[in-house]
């Protein structure tokens, strides 16, 4: 049943972080209803199953800009023991359904905001998306190779680290407190700050000087020879993380490359010496070649893998790391639970109303 079972939740949509969100309470139990507006672009499109992020849950489509269609949005909310909308701040509340029309007929309710800048400051009303929202926290900045732009790093900082993940977390918690108060809240998820938080331990390196402001020049960001990646004869790569000593003498011998052909591990200003040294050396054989000698090994090494390969690997593959709905191949709900485990996923369903959603939690009250 998973442990969120009998928490219900009102999802307005949205794209990105919100679905997100809704999709990581939904694989962990959470009865969730998605309302979609109608003529809405986030509509359901030809086959829901490939939108991933709206598993697990049901989803109905009304028109917030009549009478009838708000009188049943309302009428969710004030059963809901939880809400989710992404909307421009001030959006919700002309359409009636912001956090002081609904905690008033909902004191209970936690109230989740998820936006790009938050529901105040001067970019508040401005238009964004993942890459904009990381730019200004110092995340996107020291992400990339020396000398190269920024990098990119797909939507995961912004949209579903510093986005999604933030929301669920900050939900989960004021959902707590709420059995012990009897109170909602309202919990305002910035994406910005999700990500800045992330940043946490490098503001406290670069504090203490052990953090340089130029990209890759550090041993987490492609700077350190030993933590990179690599490419094989066959054009794939493999990668290494050998941060310890030890780890890195394992690695070292396991590449049958002699110790003292290698810079010393930690002198910065040789690292590009080394660097050539591994490359060469892993440019001799390919990927299955270096991983039936590394993986497995205390090395740390791993082979980079593709969307499609993935689910292949005999790792996630024992672990039940992803599963197929409806003939789609994605993630499984994570994390796990020992006693309260979530059901294997389900495509999302269409409502004609939410009469189905309003009996069904009735008869949980």
């Amino acid at each position: 049943m998973g442990p969120l079972s009998g928490i219900k939740v009102v999802e307005f949509a949205g794209i990105g972080p919100g679905p997100m969100c809704a999709m990581l309470l939904a694989d962990l139990g959470a009865d969730i209803v998605r309302i979609e507006r109608q003529g809405s672009e986030l509509g359901v499109p030809k086959s829901p199953a490939h939108d991933v992020l709206r598993r697990n849950r049901q989803c109905v489509t009304l028109d917030l800009k009549t009478e009838a269609g708000l009188m049943a949005a309302r009428t969710l909310v004030a059963r809901a023991d939880a809400l989710i909308e992404g909307s421009r701040p001030g959006v919700m509340e002309r359409l009636g359904l912001g956090p002081e029309a609904c905690l008033a007929a909902n004191p209970r309710l936690v109230y989740g905001r998820m936006t790009g800048w938050g529901q105040d400051g001067p970019l508040a009303q401005a238009a964004g998306h993942d890459l904009n929202y990381i730019a200004i926290t110092g995340a996107l900045h020291a992400m990339g190779r020396q000398g190269q732009p920024p990098t990119p790093p797909l939507n995961l900082v912004g949209d579903f680290g510093g986005g999604a993940l933030y929301l669920a977390f900050g939900l989960a918690c004021a959902l707590l407190e709420a059995q012990r108060s009897g109170a909602g809240q309202v919990v305002d998820a910035a994406m910005t700050e999700g990500a800045s938080s992330m940043m946490a331990v490098f503001h406290g390196l670069y504090a203490a000087g052990r953090w340089e402001l130029d990209r890759g020049a550090n041993i987490l960001d492609s700077g350190a020879f030993f933590y990179d990646c690599y490419e094989c004869s066959d054009g794939k790569w493999v990668s290494v993380a050998a941060l310890e000593p030890k780890f890195y003498a394992l690695l070292i011998d396991a590449l049958e490359i002699e110790a003292e052909t290698l810079p010393p591990q930690h002198d910065k200003a040789r690292w590009p010496e080394g660097r050539a040294i591994l490359a060469a050396r892993f440019a001799e054989k390919t990927q299955a070649e270096w991983c039936a000698l590394l993986e497995g090994t205390d090395a740390c090494f791993a082979p980079v893998l593709s969307l499609a390969e993935a689910p292949h690997h005999p790792h996630m593959q024992a672990r039940g790391a992803f599963v197929a709905v409806d003939g789609i191949t994605q993630p499984a709900p994570a994390p796990r639970f020992s006693r309260t485990s979530p059901t294997a996923p389900l495509p999302p369903v269409v409502l004609d109303d939410v009469s189905t959603v309003l009996s069904r939690w009735e008869r949980r009250a």
